[in-house]
């Protein structure tokens, strides 16, 4: 029995039967596409949340001021006099796997405007190397130097959403702003990244579109502090590469309690411990929704099975019509497994088009991140087939045995 007239009987004898065959198939179809739906929205949720993460900076750990209403503030003055330049510059000489840091100041906002428009963002100081740490792109433009943070500039870099908003009819380059009482004048504008959502692990993300940046010493001596305000807002220290960023936020910790005397007037961010957990997070939503697509396919397999079981005494006749005119207990065999292994093979191709039309849906209605996997496609194909065979031994077996002389006399 060559291959090419073992085909042509399965798809004859299938088509006998097209309700039958696509009942059985659709167990298949769909555990097949729930695993690829799976595997592409579990990829492309890593992705978006390494994007994400890159935003903050995979080997930086972050150090925020924290707020207290003004009786915890004259309190917490007492012993510490809150965020501070110095307290970076500490750690990178303190600590040998930090190796550099770049700090931000909040500047209390009024009003922003341009000739062309009004923004109701926030006005931020930063060192000079503050976008390099955070790994923000440019789109137009130069960022922040370290000259105009050492000769006090006015000058100022623009995220997306200010610049459209400021300047909606063209570029913002050269042209000025004012920030409360100053006028700036824009020297470069951020690109937007495009982030697929503005919070991760609770911490909110893209609020640098909604800013307008100006050099760290012109934010700290032309604007004025609110009465026992930090002299800084927060802190982003880098770390060695080779270093596991969790530990080095505990020793990192454990300095900054020493210089504050032990007021916890700061919190600790530490992006690579949050992407653990979200990757954490993903990992338990993979297992179960492959729980749910194995026993989706499992019950695929038994369907075969329960169908291949019913054409055998449907065939019965027929089967040992052909054990009279030759065909050997093998013959019976391989055209029983070749005929569930043809619905697992027809069920997991019609699975992976439902797959991939399953992931675009969810995409579009939920706006979840996909991302294609290949490898998910061969799996679930490659699962999807071994079932079929699996599952068609039992009935092929059985088919095999009969008696020929009781198989002619049956009914």
């Amino acid at each position: 029995m060559n291959f090419i007239t073992l085909f042509y009987d399965t798809a004859a004898e299938l088509a006998q039967h097209k309700l039958r065959t696509f009942l059985t198939l659709l167990g298949m179809i769909f555990g097949v596409g729930a695993v690829i739906a799976m595997l592409n929205i579990g990829k492309g949720a890593e992705q978006e949340a390494l994007k994400m993460i890159d935003s903050m900076g995979l080997y930086n750990v972050i150090i925020n001021d924290k707020e207290f209403d003004k009786k915890e503030l004259v309190e917490q003055r007492k012993h510490s006099a809150g965020l501070a330049i110095r307290d970076g510059e500490v750690s990178v000489a303190a600590l040998p796997f930090v190796t550099d840091f770049s700090a931000q100041k909040k500047v209390e906002t009024y009003h922003i405007f341009s000739e062309f428009g009004s923004s109701d963002g926030k006005a931020v100081g930063v060192s000079p190397n503050y976008f390099q740490l955070a790994h923000f792109q440019l789109a137009q433009g130069r960022l922040l130097q370290a000259s105009d943070n050492a000769s006090f500039k006015q000058v100022v870099l623009l995220g997306a959403n200010t610049a459209k908003q400021l300047f909606p009819l063209g570029d913002a380059l050269t042209q000025t702003i004012k920030i409360n009482h100053l006028w700036f004048e824009v020297v470069g504008v951020l690109a937007d990244p495009y982030l697929g959502k503005n919070e991760f692990q609770g911490i909110k993300l893209g609020t640098e579109q909604d800013q307008v940046f100006i050099p760290l010493k012109t934010a700290m001596h032309r604007f004025a502090s609110t009465e026992m305000a930090s002299e800084i807002s927060s802190l982003t220290l880098a770390l060695n590469k080779t270093v596991d960023s969790v530990v080095a936020a505990q020793a990192i910790e454990q300095l900054f309690k020493r210089r504050h005397n032990e007021i916890e007037d700061y919190e600790l961010v530490i992006p690579a411990a949050l992407l653990a957990q979200q990757k954490q997070t993903q990992q338990i939503f993979n297992i179960v929704m492959s729980c749910v697509a194995g026993i989706s396919l499992l019950v695929g397999g038994i369907g075969i099975m329960n169908i291949m079981l019913a054409t055998v005494l449907e065939r019965t006749k027929e089967i040992g019509l052909l054990r009279a005119i030759g065909a050997t207990e093998k013959d019976i065999r391989i055209q029983f497994i070749a005929e569930s292994f043809t619905i697992s093979i027809l069920g997991g191709l019609l699975g992976v088009v439902f797959g991939i039309l399953l992931s675009e849906l969810i995409a579009i209605y939920s706006q979840w991140a996909v991302m294609w996997s290949i490898s998910a496609i061969l799996l679930s194909f490659s699962i999807c087939a071994a079932i079929g065979l699996i599952f068609g031994v039992y009935p092929a077996i059985k088919a095999s045995q009969l008696d020929p002389i009781t198989a002619l006399q049956s009914d």
